[in-house]
Order: structure tokens, then C-alpha cells, then sequence
């Protein structure tokens, strides 16, 4: 029995950790062999890294390259785009946006010269609404920042709308899949955002370091990036100080020496997604959500969450009771192997393809004994 409702946050899932112990020890036996096959043998394994990412979300050939994590792929982005696509103009997110995001593009506006603008939430409320997104959203937004499914609420957005308004309006998108990507299906043709940043934790079951940046083909000439390096060339191994070029795909995005570890790490697991049956994974998920929500009322619990669940992520989220003590409960819960966040006053419940309905009563029957107490 697994009372884990963390998949939010890192994903599990069957073999995982012997899968992980496998690729690891294939990486110590190349890394430490005493030849000259190191390189190419774990750049061949980022490659395939590259390539499961790239079928994940349709992604055609030199889109897509791999980064530390979603912040240091927006910051590759934002650092590499000509000034004029910025400077004078807006940068459009809403307030329920990663907050890592947020520090960034806070912090790089006076530099760049934009104006970072948020879209509010109403009061009471745990989303930004599309229309007040798209209400903000005029010819002088340089660029919108999207999220795909808010890590606060487990809103789902509606990136049709968005989208299109954004080529409507001349602006850029980055769409942050973080939260979604793993658990709902997507496919970038479906929404056609300009740049898209992602992890490999959450409902993609892989190791922290691991993130993606992909970049329509069309836009990549068109940047160059200050955060730039010896990969970011067509030929790493060029040595030559004053002949320095980009790579003409999105390879230019890489830097230093690429992070292959995360991306040997989550292989597996990418593999292991692969493998599946995306839908019977969802309907899993959203079975499990549906005995959350009619159980939630018996306790006076109320969902901070979008009722419809094509308007919802992978996640559930609770507002717990004036009075409680958020992390004391998260404590309590653990220590009776039932594995959640909290959020301020909101827990998180995000089930995964470990979970099972019992578990799911067993979180409610302690629960409904520690909201007692």
C-alpha cells in the first residue's frame, strides 16, 4: 500500500529505483572506464533523453534541448532574444505563475528594459481567469508567460484561447508544461507556443536536473544567447577563441558542460512513460480525484480546485479549516505514511499510478481523525 499523494512534486512508479540503480551503474562503468568512449557513449544517452522528449510532445528534430531546470531555460530564452522584442514593452503572467518565474523575470526587467506585469487573482479565488489574462493581453505584450496547470489550484488552462490571442496580439509565448505534462495529454501543434520549458520530475517520474527547452525552429535563428558556451556550439570541441558560432538549431541553447546525469537518470523513466497507456493513466488519476472530492465534504474540507475535471490537472487541492495548523498536519500525515504538502492553508493531494482507492480512504480516515482532535 503507497499512501503517496506527492506526484506534484516527484513522481513514482513500479522498478523505479532499480531502474534508476541500472542506468547509474551502466553510467559508473563508461564514465570510469579508462578509454576514450566516455563522451560520446553519455552524450549518445542525452540524446536519447532528447528524442523521448521529443515524441512526448511532438517536437520535431533540433527543437529541443535539455536544461537544469525550467528557470535556467527561461533565463537561456529571455537573455537570447533580439532587444526589440522586448525593450518597451510588456511581459504578461499571472499571479499564479511558478514564483521562480516570477523572481526571474522580476529581477531581469530593469536590465532588458520590459515591464513585468501580473495578472491578479480575484479575491477568494485560486486561479487567474483566462478572460482577465486575455483582457490585460494587448499589441504591447512582448511576450506571455503561460503555465499550463497552476501548481497552486491544479487549474488546467485553456491554451487554445491563449494562444490564439497571443498571435493575434504579435506576442511571444513560453509555456511552462510543468505541472500537466506526464498526467494530460498535450502535443504542441494542438496550441503552437513559440518556446515551452518543462522538468522531468512530477508525473514523468524523473530526477531533479533534468529539464527540457524546446523553441519553434523558426525563432532560433533569430536568437542569440548570452548565457553561451562550449556546447552551444555546431562542434563542442572547437577550440579556436575566435571562431566562436552558434549552432544553428537548438543546440545554441546549450553552455557549459551539459548536466548528463539527470538526463541518464531519467531515461527510465521516460522510457517507462513511454510505454504506457496514457488514458487509462489519466482515468486512473481522475477516479481517484473523483472519491477526494465526495469525500472532502464530509469534512468540511473545500476544493480550491476547478470542479470540471477537463479544467483540472493531476492534483486536488483542499482548503483546510480556519484554525489549522497546515504543517503540523503534513507532520501527522507523515508519520502515518500518507505523503502530501500543504500550501498555506491549502493541501495538495496529487495522485499517481502508485495510489489506490484504499489509500485514498485511509488519508480520510486520518484526516477526519487529526480535524477532530
Amino acid at each position: 500500500m503507497s499512501g503517496y499523494f506527492l506526484y506534484h512534486s516527484i513522481g513514482l512508479y513500479p522498478g523505479k529505483s532499480d531502474d534508476m540503480a541500472a542506468a547509474f551503474a551502466r553510467f559508473s562503468a563508461a564514465w570510469a572506464q579508462d578509454d576514450d568512449a566516455q563522451w560520446p557513449t553519455v552524450l549518445a544517452e542525452r540524446e536519447r533523453y532528447l528524442a523521448l522528449w521529443r515524441n512526448l510532445i511532438g517536437a520535431p528534430e533540433g527543437s529541443l534541448t535539455s536544461a537544469e531546470n525550467v528557470t535556467t531555460a527561461l533565463y537561456s530564452v529571455i537573455g537570447a532574444l533580439p532587444p526589440d522584442r522586448l525593450r518597451g514593452k510588456r511581459i504578461l503572467t499571472g499571479a499564479d505563475c511558478f514564483p521562480s518565474l516570477h523572481f526571474l523575470l522580476a529581477g531581469l526587467q530593469d536590465r532588458l528594459g520590459f515591464t513585468l506585469d501580473t495578472v491578479p487573482l480575484h479575491p477568494g479565488e485560486t486561479w487567474v481567469r483566462e478572460e482577465d489574462m486575455i483582457a490585460a493581453w494587448g499589441p504591447d505584450v512582448g511576450l506571455a508567460l503561460l503555465t499550463f496547470v497552476t501548481s497552486t489550484a491544479s487549474h488546467r488552462a485553456d491554451l487554445g484561447a491563449l494562444c490564439d490571442h497571443a498571435r493575434a496580439m504579435g506576442s511571444l509565448t513560453v509555456l511552462d508544461l510543468t505541472q500537466g505534462i506526464g498526467i494530460l495529454p498535450f502535443d504542441l501543434a494542438d496550441c503552437r507556443p513559440d518556446i515551452a520549458v518543462s522538468t522531468t520530475l512530477k508525473w514523468l517520474c524523473g530526477t531533479p536536473g533534468a529539464g527540457m527547452l524546446y523553441m519553434d525552429p523558426a525563432l532560433i535563428a533569430e536568437c542569440r544567447p548570452e548565457l553561451r558556451g562550449w556546447f552551444s556550439q555546431p562542434n563542442p570541441f572547437n577550440w579556436d577563441l575566435d571562431a566562436f558560432a552558434y549552432a544553428a538549431d537548438a543546440r545554441r541553447f546549450d553552455h557549459g558542460t551539459p548536466s548528463v546525469l539527470a538526463c541518464v537518470g531519467s531515461v527510465p523513466a521516460l522510457e517507462w512513460h513511454a510505454g504506457q497507456d496514457a488514458a487509462a493513466l489519466l482515468a486512473h488519476t481522475r477516479g481517484l480525484h473523483a472519491q477526494i472530492l465526495a469525500e472532502a465534504p464530509r469534512l468540511g474540507l473545500v476544493s480550491a480546485s476547478p470542479a470540471d475535471p477537463a479544467r483540472r490537472g493531476g492534483s486536488v487541492m483542499l482548503r483546510l479549516p480556519d484554525g489549522a495548523d497546515p504543517q503540523a498536519l503534513v507532520a501527522r500525515l507523515r508519520a502515518q505514511r500518507l505523503h502530501t504538502d500543504a500550501r498555506g492553508p491549502v493541501i495538495r493531494l496529487s495522485p499517481g499510478i502508485l495510489t489506490t482507492p484504499a489509500d485514498v480512504d485511509r488519508l480520510f480516515a486520518a484526516l477526519r481523525a487529526e480535524l477532530a482532535a
